[in-house]
């Protein structure tokens, strides 16, 4: 029988632990079961291993891409710095978690379509690369904290599938005011700053027309090209500190920063700053080569993951990433990231020269990528009850949301913190310091304190559900009072029906469940 040992530890050992093979076989196993052909199972399994491995992949150019860059930080401030990137942050946790992360995900999903058939929270959250973001950084609060891996997997899952099915239940009145049906949800952990911007917009824009009134240049319509916007954003960061670091440490310790790892030193300021644009340049090439790999493998587990969840859940709302909204206000979009990009500058002050030396929070540096797609979808959400300045008002109050909650999240996130970039979304930040101050609990009371805090959001959004969502209270009711009924919705069906023409088509979609509406949004990176 040591035959049958032998198996069991390589089946273990050799497979079931490796993260990359894991996602290959739940893969196969889901295209089996929508009963594909042999080639498609084979195709869709060795794609989504291939793209798990992408990822790793991806995760060491950022870690090199970002190295020269904290030290820049930490010589011309003093303080530690990082640049939330969702996509950089899981991969490099990858390595270390993979195979709990993997775990986490499956059984998250599994308790969501439970909580789905058998709660009113009808919601099927398909954002995919969401869910392996919200499994990743469960995984790692709860491991750093000192949980085992039992309770990592098991609880991580149970709070992933209660957030799957309860976040877009307490953000769907102002979705549906936004699209002015039922037919999608948001599914994106963002859903705290979509919320608060609502809220805002109700509280400031009671009289303010619709951003779809007015026109904004064509010229800035260039940053809805992911890769384009994190090249962009990090060659400014880059060139910004690089200046910044070179004033305070002159030109003999500044020409020294791309030199470690066996890198040549600068020659001279202009191969300096030359150095520094190709730096921000790398870095958007290793999100690229992330994102392409979160891609290859969600291409594949989403088809299946939809055909399962359909059966299971018949009736069930689509959960869908942030772009989804963006056709119903194009001009919101844009207003809503300039807002947030300048709410995050006006938070980095606070952080700096505020929140650092007394409480000793890290900075948050604004990255152009979070800010816009949330931003932008914050925008669309406060335009819908606010108008202009609901759109200003709330993307902004977003932009300060993704900048205090990641800095808050790096406490709980032990060596994790030291890596230059963090989890960005406000639900990752506000949920992953409860549970990582929870987990943190001794004995088994941590245990207790974090089933509790899903508890509690499970009920909360339940009760949502019962007494506002399905009584159809209207968010923006009050202003409809004040304006034309047409003004906030028109531009909404306008864009809904035409496809989404004004928006560029960068980024792949997901596929809606089957008899769901097509959605004309793309797919967030």
């Amino acid at each position: 029988m040591s035959w049958l040992v032998s198996i069991a530890k390589f089946l273990v050992n050799e497979i079931l632990s490796q993260p990359a093979y894991l996602i290959g076989l739940i893969t196969a196993a889901g295209l089996i079961a929508l009963k594909k052909s042999a080639g498609q199972i084979v195709g869709g399994a060795i794609k989504a291993t291939l793209g798990f491995l992408l990822i790793g992949a991806g995760a060491g150019l950022v870690v090199n891409a970002l190295a020269p860059l904290g030290g820049m930080i930490q010589g011309a401030t003093g303080a530690h710095g990082v640049i939330p990137t969702n996509e950089a942050i899981a991969g490099i946790a990858q390595e270390q978690f993979g195979a709990r992360v993997a775990w986490l995900m499956i059984l998250g999903f599994g308790v969501s379509l439970l909580l789905a058939r058998f709660t009113p929270l009808r919601y099927v959250f398909l954002t995919g690369h969401h869910m392996l973001f919200m499994a990743t950084m469960l995984t790692m609060v709860l491991a750093i904290s000192g949980q085992s891996s039992v309770i990592v997997v098991v609880v991580g899952g149970v709070l992933l599938g209660i957030l799957l099915v309860s976040l877009p239940a307490f953000a769907h009145p102002w979705t549906k005011r936004v699209t002015g049906n039922n037919s999608i949800a948001i599914g994106h952990f963002g859903t705290a700053g979509y919320i608060v911007s609502g809220a805002a917009g109700q509280l400031v824009g009671k009289r303010s027309r619709s951003t779809e009134d007015m026109k904004l240049p064509e010229g800035l319509r260039f940053l809805r090209d992911s890769m384009v916007a994190t090249a962009l954003s990090m060659v400014l960061i880059y060139v910004i500190m690089s200046l910044v670091f070179l004033a305070k440490v002159g030109k003999e310790t500044a020409f020294k920063a791309f030199a470690a790892d066996g890198g040549a030193a600068a020659a001279d300021v202009g191969n300096y700053l030359m150095k520094s644009v190709m730096q921000g340049l790398q870095f958007g090439i290793a999100v690229a080569v992330i994102l392409f790999g979160v891609r290859t493998i969600l291409g594949e587990l989403v088809p299946a993951f939809q055909g399962i969840a359909g059966k299971l859940v018949p009736g069930a709302v689509p959960s869908l990433d942030a772009p989804i909204v963006f056709p119903y206000a194009q001009n919101a979009v844009l207003i809503g990231f300039i807002s947030s990009f300048i709410g995050g500058l006006v938070s980095l002050g606070l952080l700096t020269w505020v929140f650092n030396p007394a409480f000793g929070l890290a900075l948050v540096l604004p990255g152009l990528v979070p800010h816009f797609f949330t931003g932008g979808a914050a925008g669309v959400y406060g335009n819908a009850t606010g108008g202009r300045r609901g759109a200003v008002v709330g993307s902004f109050l977003n932009g300060v949301l993704i900048t205090f909650l990641p800095a808050l999240l790096l406490k709980v996130l032990g060596a994790f913190g030291e890596e230059n970039t963090t989890f960005g979304d406000a639900d990752f930040g506000w949920f992953g310091t409860l549970i990582g101050n929870a987990a943190k609990v001794d004995g088994g009371g941590g245990v207790m304190v974090m089933l509790a805090i899903g508890a509690v959001i499970l009920g909360g959004a339940i009760l949502v559900q019962k007494r506002v969502v399905d009584t159809g209270w209207d968010p923006g009711a009050r202003r409809d009072a004040f304006l034309p009924r047409e003004t906030p919705l028109a531009a909404a069906a306008d864009a809904a029906t035409d496809g989404g023409t004004g928006t560029a088509r960068t980024y792949p979609k997901l596929a809606p469940p089957q008899g769901a509406p097509a959605p004309p949004a793309p797919v967030r990176d």
